[in-house]
């Protein structure tokens, strides 16, 4: 127990070194493209600063696969250079039992991505992609699909509006809602204009609505009495067809504990949704494939370094791991296309990756 223990904590150590030393890496590297990508916008360093760092959940949980894999060859080369793996060996301690404790701290860490890591990713990128909206157009633009229907956000200097329709209807690059409400809303201000339509249909920078009824809200003045009627009207909208379309399909921005109401809102409301049945499936088969990036680093390193060729294994670790990592995002897309089965796209890649390593480290072990 006390040898796991000491393995187990050595693995936390080096594990905690390399995500603050990634993490300072793709901090610096973040924080030049938001100067880069806000250079039009007259934001200050801390305004940038706060942005980079709301972006670094987001990265440190697509990242974990690399930093597990580093982690572990980092603590068996050491261990290997040290000779502690030869002691191990001599007590009576197989290569393969002296991996538990690794394997298990690896699998918290991923049970801990999935239920902790996954929300604060979800919550930082939306909030994010709010305060990036803002700065560029001065509004936020957002969407999201309930059981009342769909409901849309747009923002710009002269007003933010709300839009909820109670149907969609997208044929190619065609956005169009049906039984339609608009509640425009002046900056800094309350609503000044609600608008009922029979139809809204995207076209170049404007919604054109069909039979619309429009009701100035002013105040001291009856609604009812300045409303007006239109066969079509235009209205404005800093919207596109594919930033609704990326929004519809985005998964960044949802955290785990959301997806399956995501995905019976989407079903209710006629969207696809194995997008999202994928997705959750692959985050609950996170765990078993950091393992698999554990059992990886492993079996190319745990041999003892007077056999010479270190540089050569750990290389060697690093290109299966980056591999098995491409084949699993790979699997991926092919189930959000439907070209296989949802369970097969999640948990075929991180199965197979730990059978293939298993079958490496009893090879080495036993020859």
């Amino acid at each position: 127990m006390k040898l796991d223990l000491y393995y187990a904590r050595r693995f936390v150590q080096w594990f905690l070194i390399i995500c603050g030393v990634l993490s300072t890496l793709v901090m610096l590297i973040d924080l030049n493209e938001q100067i880069r990508r806000f250079d039009s916008e007259d934001l200050s360093f801390g305004q940038l600063l706060g942005l980079t760092f709301l972006n670094l959940p987001a990265a440190i949980n697509e990242f974990l696969p690399l930093i597990m894999i580093l982690t572990t060859i980092v603590l068996f080369v050491g261990l290997a250079r040290s000779s502690e793996l030869v002691v191990t060996r001599a007590i009576g301690r197989s290569g393969i039992r002296a991996l538990m404790a690794p394997v298990l701290v690896s699998g918290v860490i991923g049970v801990l991505a999935l239920t902790t890591l996954n929300p604060i990713a979800a919550a930082t990128s939306n909030r994010y992609n709010d305060l990036a909206e803002g700065y560029r157009n001065g509004g936020t633009a957002a969407l999201s699909i309930s059981e009342d229907g769909i409901w849309l956000r747009q923002g710009s200097a002269e007003g933010q509006s709300v839009i909820r329709a109670h149907g969609y209807l997208g044929q190619g690059n065609d956005i169009i809602l049906q039984d339609v409400s608009f509640l425009s809303y002046a900056p800094n201000a309350g609503p000044v204009t609600r608008i009922l339509a029979e139809s809204a249909e995207l076209q170049d920078g404007n919604w054109l609505l069909t039979n619309a009824k429009v009701w100035p809200l002013t105040v001291g003045l009856v609604p009812e009495r300045g409303a007006r009627e239109h066969e079509s009207l235009l209205i404005p909208t800093t919207l596109t067809s594919e930033r609704i379309r990326d929004t519809l399909g985005a998964v960044d921005g949802i955290s785990i504990y959301d997806i399956p109401d995501a995905i019976s809102d989407l079903g209710q409301a006629g969207f696809s949704t194995i997008r999202y049945e994928v997705l959750l499936q692959v985050e609950f088969a996170r765990p078993f494939f950091l393992i698999a990036m554990v059992l990886v680093g492993a079996a190319f390193t745990m041999r003892h370094t007077r056999f010479g060729g270190t540089g050569l294994a750990v290389l060697m670790a690093v290109l299966l791991g980056f591999g098995l990592y491409f084949i699993r995002n790979f699997a991926q897309i092919l189930g959000e296309n439907g070209q296989i089965p949802v369970a097969m796209a999640a948990w075929a890649p991180p199965i197979a990756s730990i059978m293939l390593t298993l079958g490496l480290l009893l090879h080495a072990e036993d020859g």
